[in-house]
């Protein structure tokens, strides 16, 4: 498989989306189309699942997307680091983060940057289906992480952010019509599930099993990114639990969020390994005590 193959497949599996996937890499719909036809003959098996609603991956394509995913970051950043190199940069720390965080996270890694601008900060997206694989594999020197976390590799390092969880739902849902919504009401639907197998303990967060008072949460659709995620609650197959920065960069057609009046907090922190840590780790982890001290004394009482 060509190395262009590749990351039309990486993109495609994340975007969800033939357009949006060729404007991103700047080629024609049609060679996107071409380049995941010749890859799903050379496997002989679908990658994806196309019809005129969504895009989605195959339980094939999602594992093909985890397998190839890392050895192409790989790829990426070796060319990166020889880049850096040459300019005489060579220290370097890869963050992963969820989803749109770089935006919640900029007083941190701007607090950083300022303090060792001779280091090459790079970001690297995390997905739910594997929380912890790119720490393990070395592909990501720190990342973000929903609580708890009881992985005994793993340092557990300071909180980033505090939010209540909150609910997705379709726009037309009937939920969206009562006055109030609780915790209690998941019993009535069904919640998404990861793909790919996660530590259920960490799942429990967003899709717990039993509510509050013991009623049992059916599990529905299995999905792989938040663009799945998405796609089957706007379709009403399902409602989710999300944590609150959905709603601020997760705005798309068909969704709406509520919030239950009774809805735990998520709790969001640093994680690493604890034998790749480094001084570089140590800094990180320091500038996101420091930069949450100073954004708390800037805020009114």
């Amino acid at each position: 498989m060509e190395l262009r193959d590749i990351e039309i497949f990486l993109t495609l599996a994340e975007e969800l989306h033939f357009g949006r996937t060729a404007d991103r890499l700047h080629v024609s719909q049609a060679r996107v189309s071409q380049s995941i036809a010749k890859q799903e003959r050379r496997i002989g098996a679908l990658l994806f699942i196309r019809s005129s609603r969504r895009v989605e991956l195959t339980p094939i394509g999602a594992q093909l997307r985890e397998d190839l995913g890392a050895g192409y970051q790989r790829i990426i950043d070796g060319n990166h680091a020889a880049a850096e190199a040459a300019r005489g940069r060579t220290s370097t720390l890869t963050l992963g983060l969820h989803g749109a965080q770089a935006h919640d996270c900029a007083h941190i890694t701007n607090l950083f940057r300022a303090r060792h601008p001779e280091v090459d900060l790079r970001f690297r997206e995390i997905h739910f289906t594997d929380p912890f694989g790119p720490l393990r594999n070395g592909s990501v020197d720190v990342a973000s992480s929903w609580l708890p976390i009881r992985e005994p590799d793993l340092t557990v390092g300071p909180l980033i952010r505090t939010e209540p969880l909150i609910l997705m739902v379709a726009s037309d849902h009937p939920l969206t019509t009562r006055d109030v919504v609780g915790m209690e009401d998941l019993a009535e639907w069904c919640l998404p599930q990861s793909a790919l197998p996660i530590p259920e303990y960490w799942q429990q967060t967003l899709v717990p099993t039993h509510t509050p008072s013991g009623r049992a949460i059916r599990r529905g659709p299995k999905v792989s990114t938040l663009q799945e995620v998405a796609a089957v609650v706007a379709s009403g197959e399902a409602i989710c639990l999300v944590h609150s920065d959905a709603a601020r960069y997760y705005q798309w057609p068909g969704l709406r969020y509520l919030r239950p009046h009774d809805a735990p907090v998520g709790n969001w922190v640093l994680i690493w390994p604890t034998a790749g840590e480094t001084g570089l780790v140590r800094a990180f982890a320091q500038a996101a005590q420091d930069a949450d001290r100073e954004q708390g004394d800037r805020m009114p009482n």
